[in-house]
């Protein structure tokens, strides 16, 4: 079954959010992962950064792996 919008940023949104907890954004991993789930999941950047200011405890807490 294919994602939602909503579903979709809000995966990239944690995962952004994961690394700029551990203030790993320019982590070799980072740069190497997010680019292509942006890609692959058909969104920018931008998107997710306003997706995250939107939803913001709800990203953080799955980023720390706590249930929303």
């Amino acid at each position: 079954m294919p994602k939602t919008p909503e579903q979709k940023l809000f995966g990239a949104a944690v995962l952004k959010m994961s690394f700029r907890l551990r203030g790993a954004l320019d982590s070799p991993a980072f740069k190497g992962i997010y680019p292509g789930v942006l890609r692959d999941l058909q969104l920018e950047d931008q998107d997710v950064e306003d997706f995250i200011e939107g939803h913001r405890a709800a990203v953080e807490e799955a980023a720390k792996g706590k249930p929303a």
